[in-house]
């Protein structure tokens, strides 16, 4: 595995969080995937209800809550 992507992965959602925010941003609107699966009580695993067994792929159910995670009114 490449060392400069293992080491940078693990601060790569909140790069992105910090930078969606930030007026350098396209248009201040980066959806947060990360946080709509991460599981609260272990932040660095998929929350039970939305993986499809392997803490890795995401089901139907996670899926789902990528969709409505989203803020259609940003494509009006």
């Amino acid at each position: 595995m490449n060392t400069t992507i293992s080491t940078a992965a693990p601060h790569a959602p909140a790069w992105v969080r910090t930078w969606g925010a930030s007026p350098q941003a396209p248009d201040n609107s980066v959806p947060d995937f990360d946080a709509v699966w991460r599981d609260p009580a272990d932040p660095s695993r998929i929350r039970d209800d939305l993986h499809m067994g392997d803490n890795l792929h995401g089901n139907d159910g996670g899926y789902a809550a990528l969709a409505q995670s989203i803020d259609l009114t940003l494509f009006d």
